[in-house]
């Protein structure tokens, strides 16, 4: 009887649990979900908020438009540009700052100080008018470098990836040595492909923040041939939801002209490079997490 009863409770017990996920779960789809159905929906529909989860009056006029958006494609092009430029700088730089840091003081002297600096930057930042002075000072307004160089060292990936590589054999050190290996044949040859689920994390990591970032641009790039993705959808969205200033008769006409089933069908579209890419990465993902964040 007890048995039996303990399984009962059990049985209970992971009922409560798999409703609850199960309700996390689609609170955490619903804007997801939303914004398709909106993508998908009869501009009327969208403009009186009838749509939830499903479309209303189902329509590809937001698509269509899309298509002969032309800046919509220019943004989206810069934003491939910066996720592959600012990425590989990303991928070498913390490489190349990840293993010094992960050899032992013994071996790299001032260690402690390179360390210091790190989790000085990682903690403390210098402000957002330091910040647009410094990039302005150096010319870099206006171009695909005040993208990328700015994040060209990501101090949490770094921390990730050494983590990770101080955790690797010792042995392996000490056998390339004895066959006259260097230290960049060390990184190239052993390191590198040892750390391929840290690696395939902190890529994950850049990929997404570059693709997703927009604040910067809002700030740093004036011409739209020019402007990333994320920045053009939310300067629209930011532009079209600026309702204060209008009277009645004006918001009236822009409720009835709602873009809003738009710029959920040019969200869509700005998902869906990341959404092929994550399952590529997907497998390394937890193992380069729970790996890179435990320190020795």
């Amino acid at each position: 009887m007890h048995s039996y009863g303990t399984n009962r409770t059990n049985r209970g017990v992971d009922l409560l649990i798999h409703t609850l996920l199960i309700v996390i779960a689609f609170v955490s789809l619903f804007p997801i979900l939303n914004a398709f159905a909106n993508s998908l929906s009869d501009r009327a529909a969208v403009a009186a908020m009838k749509v939830t989860i499903y479309p209303i009056d189902f329509s590809l006029a937001n698509y269509r438009a899309i298509m002969e958006d032309k800046q919509f494609f220019t943004s989206f092009g810069v934003s491939i540009e910066r996720v592959l430029l600012g990425g590989a700088i990303q991928f070498a730089l913390t490489v190349l700052l990840a293993y010094p840091l992960s050899r032992h003081p013994r071996r790299f002297r001032g260690r402690g100080i390179y360390m210091w600096a790190i989790v000085v930057a990682m903690l403390f930042h210098g402000g957002l008018i330091p910040w647009y002075i410094t990039v302005k000072s150096v010319g870099l307004l206006d171009t695909i470098w005040a993208l990328v160089l700015p994040k060209a060292v990501p101090v949490f990936n770094v921390i990730l990836l050494m983590n990770f590589m101080r955790g690797l054999p010792k042995e392996l050190d000490e056998a390339a040595e004895i066959d006259g290996a260097g230290p960049w044949y060390q990184l190239v040859k052993l390191y590198v492909p040892l750390s391929l689920p840290a690696l395939a994390t902190v890529t994950l990591f850049s990929i997404v923040g570059h693709w997703n970032a927009f604040f910067d641009g809002l700030l740093l790039i004036h011409s739209p041939e020019r402007m990333p993705l994320q920045t053009y959808i939310n300067l629209f969205m930011l532009q079209t939801q600026q309702l204060d200033d209008l009277d009645p008769d004006q918001m009236e006409m822009l409720l009835k002209m709602s873009n809003q089933g738009l710029n959920a069908a040019k969200v869509m579209l700005s998902m869906v490079p990341i959404l092929l890419l994550y399952p590529l990465l997907q497998r390394f993902f937890i193992h380069g997490i729970v790996l890179g964040s435990v320190k020795e």
